[in-house]
């Protein structure tokens, strides 16, 4: 491992504690409480290890077979992470060179899925339920080819991970001996009609291939791509065809034809290209369809040219109601486009100022997400001070721009301006998207700057620099190190760009792009009337007479500005100095410009004879996603532990409820005590504490020792238990007298052998109020946020609790002493929230009465001696914890060093890599280290798709390797600053790679992979901007509506007709209709014993209990939106095609419902 002293300490520390907790929980799994005797989470140090853990869980004897020794070895000979790794690893799979399976047909699946599980880093569960068969099938000549299907989990997969799963079954193929497929033309044309119903009526694919390019595809394809159905609904045509088994929609045919081959064609091609010949895969027909693919993009795709970008639309059409749009797609005035990396950007995480977060009355709270126009789809919202804050016009027309607190919210009347967003040069590197130009900013003018000077002195002389400028040396030092902490005054800008012939600063640098050539020829003449201000001879104020039309222009270019008493206009300070720098002093040269310049830019250039540079840049479309999240994972129910109540156990689903029936009926497994000679549910016998033997039921021989000859034997069976006497006995063995009120469990397990949790378990949990999930352990959720550096005091932990961390020093070198010095952040440590502010309870509490309860179920249920005796909640710093995304399979070792005062999970980017995520409104969850070992089994897990191997940790990473995670995160830019040439490149709209920026992908495999990593941009506090979004605190939709509408009004960035329509035609008109079919083909229930029918008995009475018999749908649920959507268009005046069509519903919505002959007057309506 390439790694410092210090970092290699630093994981040795992290193993040794994962090693500690490990055996504890091995003792405590071998007293048998657990269904299985052993840690049911093997621990893995590298994706070759974790491939084997995670195939483990459907073919067990892989598991030390060699496959992981083998993988080492053919990286050795191919390199890490290699395509031909995965080729190779399945085909020895599938030859049993490393154990024999049942049949070749299920080696041939092995091997497939232990090559997939490689390109996924064996981390996501796509290898397991994404491929979830092959089948040998029948040409039409009778020889045998091969079928793979795929279910609606390989979306996790990614897809070149998809599309690269078919070269891996077509190279098993071509190694075992099979012909290739032979698709009918009818079996063609069903997979094109199914990506199209699948895009249509399902869910929206990423990409949609034409036609043209599905048939080409389909006929060439040496593998059937196939699938279970995922869908209730059957394909709109090509049905009953002979090979293929279902007439319903197969998700993942569509999942890995669409996004998978089509749309990584190009990528699969460059590969097979280089090797593909040396592995016999010969798939030239790649080549041919890429033509087509060209030639089909070409006729309906819109023109981008390299010169210009056009506005795009995808990330505001699934508007949602009561989630604001901020700016219209490359609309002046929206969040304008800054380079760099704060310590809490990167990897799809962008930042925008605390004040822009204040301004928007408050909807926007770290973690929150954007659904943003570019550089990718979305983004999690971070603060950074040191950008530009948002320039608004308040209630008495003045016009400011944003640093600080002293503007209330109410006070303001319009954002005209949103204010910078970070993004990094990552980001777009990573997406593939041309850069596209930054607005002048303080990081770009100081490199014009040093490069003037380098120029006219050879190298960078601070002290001519201060020479020539009339500066002192320290000043000008200061200037270069900190850009944009450092402010200049106007007077010295000018002074700079005289001499050193570089832009004006951008401080003094307005929006000129915003107005036309006759807009500034008008404000010039009107700014030759100002009454010229001045005390020692500077320019402190420009007084000018009030004039609609040109204050506009003022607020168009975003000029701050004061409106006293309606009457006058005040232009202070230094930007008093700069225009009449630029308007005032140079008013004939600005008439001259005027006749021979045509641009804003060019005019102002030509008279002041410094250059003008543009402001905007391009802004970018954003409307809010996700808000952030921060909570207890919950089951449906809220239970304590996974034990069935039954029916008896009520409405709450309580054992109390079950005690009052003194029985549960329910499906429990079978197991029987020698020692008592009597059944019971639990592999430990409740009275005597012995083992017991395991039991099997069959329809026939009803309970028996072994497995029978017949068919229908199963490993539990539907009986009744005497709770009152097992929990009895279970608290006297626990030694405990009392108990909480409510102790809530399951009305049925949903596992395979229905196996349960211990009783105690349950009486545990309910004591220190936490709930179960469906693996047998406790999780919080957050929100992803990536950090590389911290300061003490943002995560509430002592300078000495981080020096026994490991925390020796700070960015510089200097040893840690004060709160305020920047750390850089180790791999795979934690900041978890601890926000005062949110209505959920912070991650510290929950985790701290996690432990107190493994620290109590210990002791009186495995009779061993407390871990973690936590005495107060900052005692769970240094503790270990798994991290676990969903849709994944692989847990992540991580330490916590502190709690924030956000919602998010703040971790190394490569942390979140690790577990297969990034963070653009991603969400993970992390669970205690003692809690995963000694809680979780598969065998908990619910026997249905998606549930058995998902979101669940079956296999445990206990060494990050930057070169074994996500490839995304590679791509994230570790540079201190960025140079000139990305600023010059994005101005012509070149692709990122054209410009040389230190990446993570620069320096892995060396000590450099986990530290020294940088940051452009400083944010004084990570905990700055809002910490809880509004969104979360209203209460109806009303209100969410409203706040909403009234930003629509506020932004001039936002077309408030637009938005109003979109709400309407995305939530609300969808919604009633919806609603309105329901309730037209709904059941109905029994209120006492909640039996269905599809129709009311005549009776109007129950038929088994005569019970008062329900609608199913409730009336109000079609009409509660129907008035205030009425009244929203009213308002905001939609298209006529849109108010005809809300009146037609309504006339519909009467027709089912009946009309009211008197209905109050406004009633429902919220607009107007």
């Amino acid at each position: 491992m390439n790694a410092s002293k210090g970092m290699t300490e630093y994981f040795d520390r992290i193993d040794s504690g994962v090693l500690e907790t490990y055996e504890l929980a091995k003792k405590a799994r071998e007293l048998s409480f657990d269904p299985e005797q052993k840690v049911d989470i093997p621990i893995a140090k590298g994706v070759a290890q974790r491939v084997e853990g995670l195939i483990s869980a459907v073919s067990p004897k892989i598991l030390g077979s060699g496959v992981a020794q083998r993988i080492v070895q053919l990286e050795k000979k191919y390199g890490q992470l290699d395509w031909r790794v995965a080729l190779k690893i399945a085909e020895e799979v599938a030859q049993d060179k490393f154990y024999r399976h049942e049949s070749k047909l299920k080696a041939m699946e092995t091997g497939i899925r232990v090559g997939l599980a490689y390109i996924t880093l064996g981390v996501i569960s796509a290898p397991l339920e994404g491929f979830i068969e092959l089948k040998i099938k029948k040409r039409r000549d009778g020889k045998e080819y091969l079928s793979a299907f795929y279910a609606g989990p390989i979306r996790a997969a990614g897809g070149t991970a998809e599309a690269f799963s078919v070269i891996i079954a077509d190279y098993v193929r071509i190694k075992m001996g099979y012909y290739p497929y032979d698709p009918t033309a009818k079996e063609i044309l069903r997979t094109a009609i199914e990506i199209r119903d699948y895009h249509d009526r399902v869910t929206n694919l990423q990409y949609v291939p034409s036609e043209e390019e599905i048939t080409y595809l389909v006929e060439h394809m040496p593998i059937e791509i196939n699938g279970d159905p995922t869908e209730d609904f059957e394909v709109s045509n090509y049905k009953d065809l002979e090979r293929v088994e279902t007439n319903r929609i197969r998700g993942g045919i569509c999942l890995v034809v669409a996004e998978g081959m089509a749309q990584k064609a190009k990528k699969i091609d460059k590969q097979l290209q280089i090797w593909g010949k040396e592995f016999g895969i010969d798939w030239g027909f790649l080549t041919e369809f890429l033509e087509l693919q060209k030639k089909a993009k070409a006729k309906g795709e819109k023109t981008e040219t390299k010169a210009k970008i056009t506005p795009n639309y995808t990330f505001i059409e699934d508007l949602v109601a009561g989630r604001p749009v901020l700016s219209f797609p490359m609309r002046v005035g929206g969040l304008r486009l800054r380079y760099g990396r704060t310590r809490t950007t990167g990897l799809a995480a962008a930042a925008i100022h605390p004040r822009t977060m204040d301004i928007l009355n408050n909807y926007i709270a770290t973690g929150t997400q954007l659904k943003m126009e570019r550089p990718g789809k979305a983004a999690a919202i971070v603060p950074c001070d040191s950008i530009d804050g948002p320039i608004v016009k308040i209630k008495d027309g003045s016009v400011l721009q944003l640093s600080s607190n002293k503007v209330k919210t109410e006070e303001i009347d319009k954002i005209l301006f949103l204010g910078d967003v970070l993004f990094n040069y990552g980001d777009f590197s990573e997406n593939g998207h041309r850069l596209v130009p930054a607005g002048y900013c303080q990081e770009w003018w100081i490199k014009d700057l040093e490069k003037a000077a380098v120029g006219l002195f050879g190298s960078l002389d601070i002290d001519k620099c201060a020479e020539i400028i009339g500066a002192e040396p320290e000043n000008i030092r200061h200037l270069f190190e900190s850009p944009m902490k450092i402010k200049i005054s106007a007077r010295m800008a000018f002074r700079i760009s005289k001499q050193f012939r570089i832009p004006l600063h951008p401080d003094y640098t307005y929006f000129w792009q915003n107005i036309t050539k006759e807009e500034l020829s008008a404000l010039s003449e009107w700014i030759s009337s100002a009454n010229v201000k001045k005390e020692d001879e500077k320019i402190t104020k420009l007084i000018l007479g009030n004039s609609q039309k040109e204050k506009e222009i003022l607020e168009k270019i975003g000029m701050p500005h004061l409106l006293v008493n309606r009457e006058f206009i005040v232009i202070e300070k230094e930007h008093a100095h700069t225009v009449y720098m630029l308007f005032i002093k140079n008013q004939e040269k600005i008439k001259d410009a005027l006749k021979k310049e045509e641009g804003t830019l060019e005019i102002l250039s030509a008279a002041s004879g410094i250059q003008i540079m543009d402001k905007g840049g391009t802004f970018i479309g954003a409307r809010m996603g996700r808000p952030e999240k921060a909570k207890m994972r919950k089951l449906t129910g809220s239970p304590h532990f996974l034990f069935p109540v039954g029916a008896e156990g009520g409405r709450l689903k309580s054992l109390q409820s079950a005690f009052e029936k003194k029985k549960i009926t329910a499906e429990f497994p079978v197991f029987f005590c020698e020692k008592c000679s009597k059944e019971t549910i639990f592999s430990v016998c409740e009275t005597c504490a012995t083992k017991t033997r395991k039991r099997y039921y069959c329809e026939t021989c009803k309970i028996i020792a072994e497995k029978c000859q017949h068919d229908r034997v199963y490993e539990y069976m539907k009986r009744d238990i005497d709770i009152n006497d097992i929990f009895t006995k279970t608290l006297e063995r626990a030694g405990l007298s009392i108990y909480p009120d409510l102790i809530k469990g399951v009305r049925g397990t949903s596992n395979r052998t229905h196996i349960t949790e211990n009783l105690l378990k349950g009486v545990l949990r309910a004591k220190h109020k936490i709930y179960v999930n469906k693996d047998g352990t406790t999780r919080y959720d957050m929100i992803e946020l990536p950090i590389t550096h911290f300061r003490p005091k943002e995560i509430g932990t002592s300078i000495a609790e981080l020096q026994k961390l490991g925390y020796k020093h700070d960015i510089h070198g200097k040893k840690l002493e004060s709160a305020e010095q920047v750390a850089e952040l180790k791999p795979q440590d934690m900041i978890l929230p601890g926000s005062p502010e949110s209505a959920e309870e912070p991650a510290d509490e929950m985790l701290y009465r996690t432990a107190n309860f493994i620290d109590e179920l210990l002791a009186r249920l495995y009779r061993l001696p407390p871990y973690y005796n936590l005495k107060t909640k900052k005692d769970i710093i240094g503790h270990l914890v798994v991290g676990l995304a969903p849709h994944t399979s692989a847990g992540t070792v991580g330490r916590v060093i502190g709690f924030s005062k956000t919602q998010g999970m703040l971790t190394h980017p490569m942390f979140h890599a690790a577990m297969r995520r990034n963070c653009d409104g991603d969400e993970a969850s992390v669970i205690l280290l003692l809690d995963a070992f000694l809680n979780f089994s598969r065998s908990y897990l619910p026997d249905k798709r998606g549930s058995r191997t998902m979101d669940a940790p079956l296999v445990l990473t206990s060494l990050l390797v930057p070169g074994e995670v996500d490839d995304e995160v590679h791509g994230m830019d570790i540079a201190w600053s960025y140079p000139l040439e990305l600023y010059e490149a994005a101005l012509e709209y070149k692709y990122p790679w054209e410009v040389e920026i230190l990446q993570i992908d620069d320096v892995l495999n060396t000590e450099e992979q986990y530290e020294g990593m940088g940051y452009t941009h400083e944010i004084s506090d990570i905990n700055s901007g809002v910490l809880r979004s509004a969104y979360k605190l209203l209460p109806t939709m009303q209100d969410k509506l409203m706040g909403q509408m009234d930003l629509a009004e506020k932004i001039v960035a936002v077309n408030t007709g637009d938005v109003a329509q979109l709400v309407i035609e995305k939530h609300f008109l969808k919604d009633i209709r919806g609603n309105l079919r329901k309730f037209s083909t709904q059941r109905f229930r029994c209120v006492s014993c909640n039996k269905k029918y599809r129709r009311p008995p005549l009776a109007g009475r129950c038929t088994s209990c005569q019970g008062k018999i329900i609608f199913t749908v409730a009336e109000g649920s079609i009409v509660k939106y129907l008035q205030p959507t009425i009244s929203l268009a009213e308002k905001y005046k939609v298209s006529d095609y849109l108010m005809q069509t809300l009146y037609f519903l309504q006339k519909q919505v009467d027709s089912v419902l009946g009309k009211e002959k008197e209905r109050q007057e406004g009633l429902g309506k919220w607009f107007g």
